[in-house]
């Protein structure tokens, strides 16, 4: 019966998913962990362009996914975009396969908002291996395109220190009104995601700013990817004790970038009103954010170095990254009590875990850990090492 059941879901996902779907950073390698996995829900992407009239009429596109209504046979989109590349050479342009279909039918429902806000000088399309895969999951992901100044462009820094929080702030207020409105979303549910620059987007508009004007509400959840603001934040030395949601922390510890004890490490230590987690790939670098590098990025190391780590394979980054944040977005934004023991490890190294011979469960079976398994739950034997996972409860 399981077997017939494994037959009818491979067919429902063909049907729900366009052909070559496999090649898409959305859809996690066999080695991730259980929770990485799609949703049930096919993809739709569209692109809506804000304009901040207080802001001298400043444009942020922002590109949308979103559970969506396919046709079969439908085309999934290919993403396209710019990176700088080192100077003098022009911008690499490079292309990236999804699984999303540009301006599918939206599924009638109000789901929760996810802001993603992506790192300095990135490009918001290159996110689709969180986008699309939470939308498969019952998500609305809005990742704004902030047009930084190029990163070599060091005059210009403070530019984007300026407008990152700003930008944060009134996407999420402006969707939380208009595809509130609409009755795609629920205000109320809301979560903001930030990597590096977008990082530090994310904490100061989550409250550690103390500005009442980049307040956003109906915030329940937070995370960041390898946070920037150490050293030019300017949010005091309780700034950070001012979030109280919930958040989830993602590091590395050889982050040469933003710098892992001064940054990640310590914002966590700060943060003693939130209830928080800090997952850090010892070992890995700055380079958690992007995905695996894509199609006309491969071929130079200053490209090649924007997406891949040293240490850590891009796609096993992607899916831990994404069993996570499933997890961590599951509890806190739709009151999933049932994923907390995907949080709450029974050991906070995961190389300490164990998985005896005696215990049952096939070879790609997934950790319950239950039973004497203290392997993190949703992790294959063998496949659970070099993590660490801190909680903190707020004080």
């Amino acid at each position: 019966m399981q077997n017939l059941f494994a037959v009818l879901l491979a067919v429902g996902m063909a049907a729900a998913f366009p052909a070559g779907a496999g090649e898409a950073p959305s859809v996690p390698g066999i080695d991730a962990p259980e929770l990485a996995a799609l949703g049930d829900s096919a993809v739709g992407v569209t692109t809506l362009e804000l304009v901040d009239a207080a802001r001298s009429d400043r444009r942020l596109p922002v590109d949308l996914w979103y559970p969506a209504v396919v046709a079969a046979g439908a085309a999934p989109e290919t993403y396209r975009g710019t990176l700088t590349a080192e100077p003098p050479a022009p911008p690499t342009s490079f292309t990236r396969p999804g699984i999303a279909v540009r301006d599918a039918k939206r599924a009638a429902d109000a789901f929760p908002l996810v802001v993603v806000s992506h790192g300095y000088d990135n490009a918001s399309v290159l996110f689709s291996w969180l986008t699309e895969n939470l939308a498969s999951k019952g998500y609305v992901v809005a990742a704004i395109r902030h047009a930084d100044p190029p990163i070599t462009d060091n005059a210009r820094f403070p530019e984007a220190v300026l407008n990152r929080p700003i930008d944060v702030a009134f996407v999420a207020q402006a969707l939380q009104r208009s595809l509130g409105d609409e009755g795609l979303v629920d205000p109320d549910r809301t979560a903001l995601i930030g990597y590096s620059m977008g990082g530090y987007g994310v904490l100061s508009v989550a409250g550690a700013a103390r500005n009442d004007a980049l307040r956003v509400p109906g915030i329940k959840a937070l995370v960041t990817l390898a946070p920037a603001g150490a050293g030019f934040a300017g949010w005091g030395a309780d700034g950070l004790a001012a979030i109280a949601v919930p958040m989830l922390l993602i590091s590395g510890d050889r982050d040469f970038t933003v710098d892992y004890a001064t940054g990640a490490r310590t914002f966590f230590d700060q943060a003693v009103n939130s209830n928080r987690y800090l997952l850090t790939f010892r070992g890995g670098g700055h380079r958690i954010g992007l995905g695996p590098a894509p199609e006309g990025m491969r071929d130079r190391l200053w490209d090649f170095d924007w997406f891949e780590d040293p240490v850590w394979s891009a796609r096993r980054i992607v899916g831990i990254n994404l069993h996570f944040i499933t997890a961590f977005l599951d509890r806190y934004l739709k009151d999933d009590a049932s994923r907390a023991v995907y949080l709450d490890g029974p050991v906070p190294d995961s190389s300490k875990g164990e998985w005896p011979a005696e215990a049952a469960g096939a070879y790609d079976a997934y950790s319950s850990g239950t039973g004497g398994v203290t392997t993190w739950k949703g992790f294959q034997r063998q496949h659970a090492e070099g993590l660490e996972l801190l909680h903190a409860a707020p004080r």
